[in-house]
């Protein structure tokens, strides 16, 4: 299970790395294996996905273990759940909400859930949050979309 992990994770790198968001990474998934989602695919498949990514041009690094993530892209998803808050989308705004919607949204597709969002340290989770609250941004009309960042 842990080879299949990684490969899961070295797909979320190569994705970012190609500048792929979620939906990009789906259909290029339903393209190459019938899949949208790595859950469902087996190890061949996932090799097959990460084989594509490579094509493209993704450079899998052999440093090992990526460093523990930059504090900003935590803050960005306390800014963006704030502006969610601030504009009458969450019910329960705050610390206990983020985490609650952290465990509700990702519990099924993580192996194990941070008890706490300061405590995310998987740049493809962190990256997988910021894509669902824009997402949820989105659909419920806030503009995210600033600039100079």
């Amino acid at each position: 299970h842990s080879m299949t992990r990684s490969l899961q994770k070295l797909i979320h790198v190569g994705c970012r790395e190609l500048g792929l968001d979620a939906d990009a990474r789906h259909d290029l998934q339903l393209a190459v294996c019938g899949k949208a989602s790595m859950s469902d695919m087996t190890e061949a498949e996932l090799k097959r996905v990460l084989d594509r990514l490579k094509n493209s041009g993704f450079k899998v690094s052999s440093k090992g273990r990526r460093p523990a993530a930059p504090r900003a892209d935590l803050r960005l998803i306390h800014v963006l759940w704030k502006k969610l808050g601030d504009a009458g989308a969450l019910e329960r705004p705050g610390r206990a909400g983020l985490n609650a919607f952290i465990r509700a949204r990702f519990e099924d597709t993580w192996q194990s859930v941070p008890a706490d969002v300061d405590m995310l340290r998987d740049h493809g989770q962190i990256e997988a949050v910021v894509a669902a609250l824009k997402a949820w941004g989105k659909r419920t009309g806030i503009d995210f979309d600033w600039r100079g960042r």
